[in-house]
């Protein structure tokens, strides 16, 4: 099937575009002590339970009213199984926080969810044990 040269630019202008994901990473981020929040996790669960409610709806709170700063929802789990299972869990916990923050009203693309080892930071060791947590680190604007 050919197609005529005024039917080309025509399709090629059709579809909608879509939207580019933020140029950013979450590297550095663990070592950030302003604008942390926590939100605890049950063990071996990843569901988001009321006792998020707080941190997660003060971290949405602080990311809307501040469109030019992003987040990372950065995983961890406890000793809750092997080293495959517990990264597993660590993810799961930082998907389940990103998909509840971008339910608030915080642009998908402003979030990087990664699971990290609880023992890379001062402030999660603080809290330990257990690290059956995820953090929001809400970065600072560029």
């Amino acid at each position: 099937m050919r197609l005529s040269a005024w039917l080309v630019p025509l399709m090629l202008t059709a579809a909608p575009a879509l939207a580019q994901p933020r140029a950013f990473n979450c590297v550095g981020a663990e070592q950030l002590e302003d604008d942390v929040f926590v939100v605890p996790f049950g063990r071996g669960s990843a569901a988001v339970t009321d006792q998020a409610r707080t941190p997660l709806a003060a971290a949405a709170e602080l990311a809307k009213a501040n469109p030019e700063r992003n987040l990372c929802v950065l995983g961890h789990s406890g000793q809750e199984g092997g080293a495959v299972t517990n990264t597993r869990l660590a993810a799961q916990r930082a998907g389940a926080v990103a998909q509840a923050l971008a339910a608030r009203g915080v642009e998908r693309d402003r979030v990087r969810a990664e699971a990290r080892s609880a023992q890379f930071s001062p402030r999660v060791r603080a809290e330990l044990p257990p690290a059956r947590m995820v953090t929001i680190v809400v970065l600072p604007a560029r």
